[in-house]
Parts: structure tokens; C-alpha cells; sequence
């Protein structure tokens, strides 16, 4: 495995640290030759700037200098999705996803894979965590964990079902604080009543704002980082002439892929879905405890009881994994050796010694290296994090380091404690579970028993309506969760394990088995995750789907998900993830799968859910989803070229109805060389109307930039008259007051549509010349 400072280069995203305040950077004198216009290829990417203001170029560094991830391309010829790509005309043009299409690390099917892994909770004493904020980490051990998980050394052998095996290396896990990021079930989008959806006054539906805080924070996240771009290079001179010539058709927008990352990340311990409830426990204390034996029985028992204890839909009977952290500067390594021995005796084979250095490690020791920080927080984490930042006028770059030898030691654990517990325990209980509980509802016994549970259900439902009393069915809780050890409970739990194993085909069947029972019982936010989970798992397996079944099991499995989310629960968050990895997958498979992947695109576009980001970001997307889908012949029979022009037109109006002038303008050049590749070679010359509306756009940004760029590069013409060491002074004393102007001028919470950005997009799609 790479050192962590090493994890950035082959990584499609870098590391996505807490943003500090855009407004900390004021517009410099760059030379053109330096930076080059936005967005950037890795090659092109300004090392110079970055050194100008290191801080806040290294907070932005993911979205300011693109990795490089050719995947999502609007028309990138080496793009993956180009080659899997077919047509109408084609013999096989639904073709299945190859096995190591996910093994692509700029794909955002390999951001699906990691998203949904196994969940480490940790729980340590406190003189652990006093030992672990010794060494610079002020949230303890977990702080210092989460981002080894990430990434798993080495490579990592995994059983399905059948007992094949198979090796995997880009395994991960989450590491998250135990008893945190709970969601708490709610009665009427849950169970069976429907949660009535308040209307405003002009007849369209709202959503509770806390059930669209999710969302909120992942177009705020996106919409900072948009903005420090937009400071950053909008003062460059001739912007607008590199701008428009500058730009990469091969380059990924990388604000898509963080769109997509902070909407996989954080996912709260909720019922209805097992993926973030605890596959294991770290009970973690230190060679500084004076009885450690206690100790780890006492933490042991507060996570199984008490105050500190799950809620009942947690399956309580996790893996334990004891690890005792030994300071190699303070304390005995002879007497931590024994009571390691003591803890194998008294608890089991589930342990570990880790060894660390409880001084804190700086850039210029020796033997230090850069602790990445972590791909997968949560949009509210980093969004916490960047307002503090604006509000701190003293805040630091929260770059972090560590000895080499604590890193191999902490790589060492965490492959150790996958490889021999966690994986293991996982296969065991999938495969207990599949033969005890899954078996016996797939065999004979298990239809007829499901048989008479409906009539079970449908008379005790007429008996219950008659009396007035609110009765348990199937062992569905009232308050809107089933208890952990219900059958159903169980058979989700199995599913969820068999996906994070990467069993997709014992997932779907098992998803596909509780869809019917979840609708019995109108345990309706349970129905819509089950039928997402279903059509996703379906879609990553790598056989071929043809259209009538595509139409027959994935359509209805994404349309019973979209409706239970989106109107009986009011989730936002639930059909958004829905659609947009669905979209992601069948975009994958080409053909006319790609057609399928932008019908639902569009439908997530019509349903007014996303913010003025998403719906910017989702329309580039759309363009991308049309625009990979190649034709046959001189003449390209079956493409989708047009629409794919069409849609980049719409996103660079959205983009330029919000002041981002820089993606407006690449989205509007990516239209005109797509009209430029036609056969024909015509365009939209033909069709006035069209012509007039990206003529009318063009003006409007050209003004846009060339202003900017005009403005600020008078500023640093003033700036550098007052002499080199003024100039200094001024620039530091400059960025931290204009730095918290401009970020209080900004939203807090990610802008929803305003009157333009909510017309129908198919009224939009019909002008003339965009058809």
C-alpha cells in the first residue's frame, strides 16, 4: 500500500479537507503562462498558485486542480462509458458491466462500491483519547483511524454465497463514533399513514427543512468550492479568451464527483436501511490505565446496555474487537505485551496491540508524513468546518502529521482486524442468515406461509378498522421500525451484508423478497429502500439486461423507490440517491440503456427536488449520459448528439443565472464543438432561433468575464504601486476582511430554484433547434 502521501495521486478525488472561507483569498497578479483557465487538467494544474496561498489552495485542491478522472467527460474519447457504449442498431447493445469496471478509480461506479461498505464504530477510554489528542487529534482515536480505513492494504479475499471466492483491492470501511449520527424513525412516513406534503401558495409541494438539511448541505458544500473557484480565477488577465479556447473536452468536472461523494457520505444509522449500523465495535484503552481488565468489561457494557446502548433496531449482537494502544515513549513494552496476552485469554482472538508515539509530529521531523484527510466526511461536517473557518480569522491550514512508523503500525491493524475478524464474521453470519431465515421464505413452505400472511393481514386489517385499534402487522413496529430480530429485519441485514460483500446476487434476491413484504405492511420508507437496493444490486451484476426487462424489473423497482421516497415519506434525500445512481449504472451499459438512464435523469430534473447546484450539475450530466452514446455509420444513425448540445446549452444558462460564469462558458463551448462534429456540419445555423439563444448567452458571458477580468486586474495594478512590502501587507490584511464579505454575502444553505430555474424542462427542450 502507498504511503498516505502517496493517496492522492492515483485517487480520482483527492482528499475533500474542510473548505476554509473563499473570501480568505483575494484576487492576485498570476502571469497566464501560470495558471491555466478553469478547469484545469492535471497537468495543467498551477503549482505556483497553490504556493501563493497554500492554505487555501490545499483546501480546495480537489476541485481547483482535478485529479483527472476521464469518466465523467462530456465526450472524452477514452472514456470508459464511450467504449461500453452501443446503439439501437447494434446486435448487442445492452452489454452487462464488465467485473472490473468499478476496479477504475475515476469512474462513479467505483465511488458507488465504496460508499457502501462495512461500519466501524469506535468507543475508547479516556485515557486513550487523552493519549491520541497528545498527538495533535482533538476527536480522539476515531480522528485518527478514519482515514486508514479508506483504502484496506493490499488485496482482500472474499466469499459469496456459493463459497468462491474472490479477490478485491480497493476494499475499504468507515470508521464513525459510536452512539452518533442516529436517525430516529418516524410513525407517519414509515408505517402506514402517509405524511401529508404541505403545499405553498402557488400549489407546489415543500418539504419539512430538516428532511431537506441533507441536501441543502451538499449543494452548500458544492456551491463554496464553485465560488473560490470563481474568485480565483475570474482575476486573471485575457480570462475570457482562455476561457473560451482553453478548455478541456477530455477534463472531468470534478464538482460533480464531490456532488456525488458528499451525497454517498455520512449516512446516518437509520432503520429502514442497516448499511452505517455497526458491523463492529473498537473497545480501544491505553498502557496507561491502571486496570485495564475492568476497563474494557466496563466499555464492553455500556455498549450492550444503559444509556449509551443502540436503539432496539439495531442488531445488538456485533463483532467486539479489543485493542490495547501502547505509548512507545512513556510506557513498558514488557508489561503491555503481558496484559495483551491477558486480554487474549479473557476476551478472545478479537485483539490487538497497537503501538504509537504519543508526541505530536511535525512537517519538519524526519520521519513525518502528511495524514490525508478523510474522502468520505459528511457535507454537514465539512460545511461545519468551512463556516468556522470564515468566522475564525486566525484559523490554520488543519493539515495533520504523522510518523511513518504509526502508519505502518495503524495499516497493519486495520488489514489485520478486516481480513481475520470483520470479513469473516460478515461471511458467517450471511451465511447463517441465508440458510435459516432467506431459505426458508425462497423454498415452497416459505410462498404458502407468505400466502396465508396476506390473508392474515387483509382480516386482521378489517377486524382492526372496525374496532378502531392500531394492531402490529408482521411484526412491524407502530412507531415506524421493525424490532432487530424480526425475520424481516434479519433478511435486510443480509441483504446489506451480501452487497457490502459484493454478493450481488444473493443481495437482490433477498431485496427482492422483502419488496412484497414491506408493502403488506406499509412499512413505506422500508418498500422504497428495499426497491432501490434491489434495482441497484441488479444493475451492478454483470449479465446482460434487455429492454423488456429493464422495463419489467429495474423501471418499476426505481419508480416504486422514486414514489415511496418522494411522496408517501417526503425523503428528498432517498430519491435523489435513488435516481442519480441508477442513472450512473444503466449509463454504464450503453445502448439504449443510456436512453433509459437520461429518462430518469430528466425525471429527477421535473421533480423540483434538487437545488439551483444539482440542477446545474445534473443537466451537465445529462449532456454527458446523451453525448456517450455513439452512432453508427458516416452519418452517426442512433447518437444522441443533438440532445447532448441541447442539454450542455441548458446547464450553461442554469450556470449562468447563478454567476458561474466559468462553467456556463465551458458547458456553451462544449455545445458549440458538438454542433461543429455534426455530419452535416450545419449545427443550428439553420435554425434562428436557437442560433439567437446561444449568440445572446455568449454576449452575456463575454461581458461577464472580460469585466471581471478587466476589474481585478486594475486592482493589482493599484496594489503594486504602494511597492512589494506594502503589497504584502496589504494582500494578508485584505483577505481576512474581504474574505468574511464576500462569504456573508453568499447563502449559508445551497439556493433552490428561483422563478427561471424552475420552468419545465420540457418546455425548455422543445425549442426550436434543440430538439
Amino acid at each position: 500500500m502507498p504511503r498516505p502521501q502517496d493517496d492522492s495521486s492515483t485517487e480520482p478525488i483527492q482528499a475533500l479537507p474542510a473548505a476554509a472561507s473563499a473570501a480568505k483569498f483575494s484576487y492576485m497578479r498570476h502571469s497566464t503562462s501560470t495558471i491555466e483557465p478553469f478547469p484545469t487538467s492535471p497537468s495543467e494544474s498551477s503549482l505556483v498558485f497553490r504556493r501563493s496561498n497554500p492554505s487555501a489552495a490545499s483546501l480546495y485542491a480537489s476541485t481547483l486542480s482535478p485529479p483527472g478522472s476521464r469518466s465523467m467527460s462530456p465526450a472524452g474519447r477514452g472514456s470508459p462509458s464511450r467504449v461500453l457504449s452501443g446503439t439501437v442498431f447494434d446486435i448487442g447493445q445492452n452489454r452487462g458491466l464488465p467485473e472490473n469496471v468499478g476496479d477504475d478509480p475515476s469512474e462513479p461506479l467505483n465511488l458507488i462500491l465504496k460508499s457502501f461498505v462495512p461500519h466501524v464504530s469506535v468507543y475508547a477510554s479516556r485515557d486513550t483519547e487523552a493519549l491520541i489528542r497528545e498527538k495533535g487529534f482533538q476527536h480522539g482515536l476515531w480522528e485518527l483511524l478514519r482515514p486508514f480505513g479508506e483504502s484496506v492494504q493490499g488485496k482482500v479475499n472474499i466469499r459469496d454465497s456459493n463459497g468462491v471466492g474472490r479477490i478485491v483491492e480497493d476494499f475499504s470501511i468507515r470508521f464513525t463514533r459510536f452512539g452518533e449520527n442516529i436517525e430516529r424513525p418516524d410513525a407517519l412516513t414509515s408505517g402506514s399513514q402517509q405524511a401529508p406534503a404541505p403545499r405553498s401558495q402557488n400549489g407546489a409541494q415543500e418539504r419539512d427543512t430538516g428532511k431537506r438539511s441533507a441536501i441543502n448541505d451538499i449543494e452548500a458544500v458544492v456551491e463554496r468550492h464553485l465560488s473560490y473557484a470563481e474568485e480565483s480565477f475570474l482575476g486573471m488577465p485575457h480570462q475570457s479568451i482562455m476561457t473560451k479556447n482553453g478548455s478541456d473536452p477530455e477534463a472531468a468536472s470534478p464538482y460533480y464527483a464531490l456532488y456525488l461523494r458528499r451525497l454517498l457520505s455520512g449516512l446516518p444509522i437509520s432503520p429502514h436501511e442497516t448499511f452505517a449500523h455497526p458491523v463492529a465495535c473498537i473497545i480501544a484503552i491505553s498502557s496507561r490505565n491502571a486496570a485495564p481488565i475492568e476497563e474494557l468489561r466496563r466499555l464492553y457494557s455500556e455498549t450492550s446496555q444503559g444509556e449509551r446502548r443502540l436503539p432496539s433496531w439495531v442488531d445488538g449482537d456485533y463483532l467486539r474487537y479489543y485493542v490495547l494502544v501502547h505509548d512507545e515513549e512513556n510506557d513498558d513494552i514488557a508489561r503491555s505485551m503481558g496484559l495483551f496476552e491477558q486480554m487474549k485469554r479473557h476476551l478472545g482472538l478479537h485483539c490487538h496491540l497497537l503501538r504509537l508515539r504519543c508526541s505530536q509530529s511535525v512537517e519538519t521531523d524526519d520521519d513525518s508524513i502528511p495524514l490525508p484527510r478523510s474522502d468520505w466526511m459528511s457535507a454537514a461536517e465539512e460545511l461545519a468546518e468551512i463556516r468556522r473557518s470564515e468566522n475564525d480569522e486566525d484559523f490554520e491550514d488543519p493539515s495533520r502529521y504523522i510518523f511513518e512508523s504509526d502508519a505502518t503500525a495503524i495499516r497493519t491493524f486495520v488489514r489485520e482486524m478486516v481480513t481475520q475478524s470483520i470479513i469473516p464474521t460478515m461471511e458467517r453470519h450471511a451465511t447463517i442468515w441465508n440458510d435459516q431465515v432467506a431459505s426458508r421464505r425462497r423454498g415452497l413452505t416459505g410462498r404458502f406461509m407468505s400466502l396465508s400472511k396476506r390473508w392474515t393481514v387483509f382480516g386482521s386489517t378489517s377486524r382492526s378498522s372496525s374496532s378502531g385499534t392500531n394492531t402490529s402487522k408482521d411484526g412491524y413496529d407502530p412507531s415506524g421500525f421493525y424490532q432487530a430480530d424480526t425475520s424481516e429485519a434479519i433478511m435486510r441485514k443480509l441483504a446489506d451484508f451480501a452487497f457490502m460483500l459484493r454478493d450481488w446476487r444473493l443481495a437482490h434476491s433477498t431485496y427482492d423478497l422483502l419488496r412484497s413484504d414491506f408493502s403488506e405492511a406499509k412499512a413505506w420508507k422500508y418498500h422504497a429502500a428495499a426497491n432501490e437496493m434491489a434495482a441497484i444490486s441488479l444493475l451492478l451484476m454483470p449479465q446482460q439486461l434487455t429492454s423488456k426487462s429493464r422495463a419489467e424489473t429495474v423501471d418499476q423497482m426505481l419508480e416504486s423507490a422514486f414514489y415511496s421516497y418522494n411522496t408517501r415519506c417526503s425523503s428528498p434525500y432517498g430519491a435523489t440517491r435513488t435516481l442519480i445512481l441508477a442513472q450512473e449504472l444503466l449509463r454504464l451499459r450503453g445502448g439504449s440503456s443510456i436512453d433509459d438512464a437520461a429518462r430518469w435523469c430528466t425525471r429527477l430534473l421535473e421533480s423540483k427536488i434538487l437545488g439551483s447546484i444539482g440542477d446545474a450539475l445534473l443537466k451537465e450530466r445529462l449532456a454527458i449520459c446523451y453525448a456517450s452514446k455513439s452512432g453508427v455509420g458516416s452519418w452517426s444513425w442512433g447518437s444522441r448528439r443533438r440532445k447532448s448540445a441541447a442539454w450542455s446549452v441548458f446547464a450553461a444558462r442554469a450556470w449562468a443565472q447563478q454567476s458561474k460564469f466559468i462553467p456556463a462558458q465551458r458547458c456553451l463551448n462544449e455545445a458549440k464543438r458538438t454542433y461543429e462534429t455534426l455530419p452535416h456540419g450545419q449545427g443550428i445555423s439553420r435554425f434562428a432561433s436557437a442560433r439567437e439563444t446561444m449568440d445572446s448567452l455568449q454576449r452575456e458571458l463575454t461581458e461577464k468575464l472580460e469585466f471581471h477580468s478587466g476589474h481585478d486586474r486594475g486592482m493589482s495594478e493599484d496594489a503594486a504601486d504602494g511597492g512589494i512590502d506594502e503589497e504584502s501587507e496589504a494582500l494578508v490584511d485584505t483577505r481576512s476582511r474581504r474574505a468574511s464579505n464576500l462569504a456573508r454575502g453568499g447563502t449559508e444553505t445551497a439556493p433552490l430554484h428561483n422563478e427561471d430555474t424552475s420552468k419545465d424542462t420540457n418546455e425548455a427542450i422543445d425549442q426550436e433547434g434543440f430538439e
